[in-house]
């Protein structure tokens, strides 16, 4: 089966990570094809709406760090091209997260319009403690959202948080049952897909602001991320965790 399952549900496109052995941890290859399946989401008129989701009670542990150091190393960074996208992306997103919510799978959630989660996620933004950066705007995005003192305490201090705090915080529009989340996430992404697409894209962009502002920040944060990268306190902690892994 695909890493990236992509299916199609009247006008809305679902895009499931499905690398629930390694808790749908991101390869390059899997950022190729979601980047792909936006771009032509993006130019599909029949497409009204986006849903990601994870399959295996988990949403994703973030980059999958042996193929993520690799890739770099190599000069390849299919995953910085998905930050710029789902940025950019001009359709709404609506995420339905169940379990881990690691990395880049808590700060995409950033970029979606409405998140559902279910009472056994977990969510972690642990790039200081690897020795990086953030990345995908949320250095910007996320103090915006929940405020400086929880921004603090989650991207600096590294805390993890559960599904009732991210409600509280504003980075979830509500907590489901897990037998719900589909269905729930469905329901709405339809909702969303179903009503009159100039209007509809044309509030989206005025809530989001300005995408230039956005876009300056993630391509700041990409370039200290890929300087962090090569730094030996990042090499010493990446390291470490994939030893931990054997």
């Amino acid at each position: 089966m695909a890493d990236v399952e992509i299916a199609r549900s009247g006008a809305v496109l679902e895009l499931t990570l499905n690398r629930p052995a390694k808790k749908n941890a991101l390869t390059n290859a899997m950022y190729r094809t979601l980047n792909v399946a936006l771009r032509e989401a993006e130019r599909d008129a029949g497409v009204g709406a986006v849903l990601l989701a994870g399959a295996g009670g988990v949403f994703s542990a973030g980059n999958d760090i042996g193929d993520f150091v690799a890739a770099a190393q190599g000069g390849e960074m299919a995953g910085a091209d998905f930050v710029r996208r789902i940025a950019a992306f001009p359709k709404p997103l609506v995420a339905a997260v169940d379990g881990l919510a690691v990395g880049i799978g808590c700060t995409l959630l950033l970029h979606c319009d409405l998140v559902y989660a279910t009472s056994e996620s977990r969510f972690l933004l642990p790039f200081v403690d690897l020795g990086l950066l953030p990345e995908a705007g949320a250095s910007l995005l996320l103090p915006r959202r929940v405020g400086m003192a929880r921004a603090s305490a989650w991207l600096l201090a590294g805390e993890s948080f559960g599904a009732d705090e991210a409600h509280d915080a504003g980075l979830l529009n509500a907590v489901v049952p897990a037998d719900a989340l589909m269905a729930t996430a469905r329901e709405k992404a339809a909702r969303l897909a179903a009503k009159p697409r100039t209007a509809l894209m044309a509030a989206r962009k005025f809530l989001r602001g300005d995408t230039a502002e956005i876009v300056a920040r993630i391509e700041a944060e990409l370039d200290a991320f890929r300087k962090a990268l090569a730094s030996p306190e990042a090499r010493a902690a990446l390291t470490a965790f994939l030893n931990k892994g054997k």
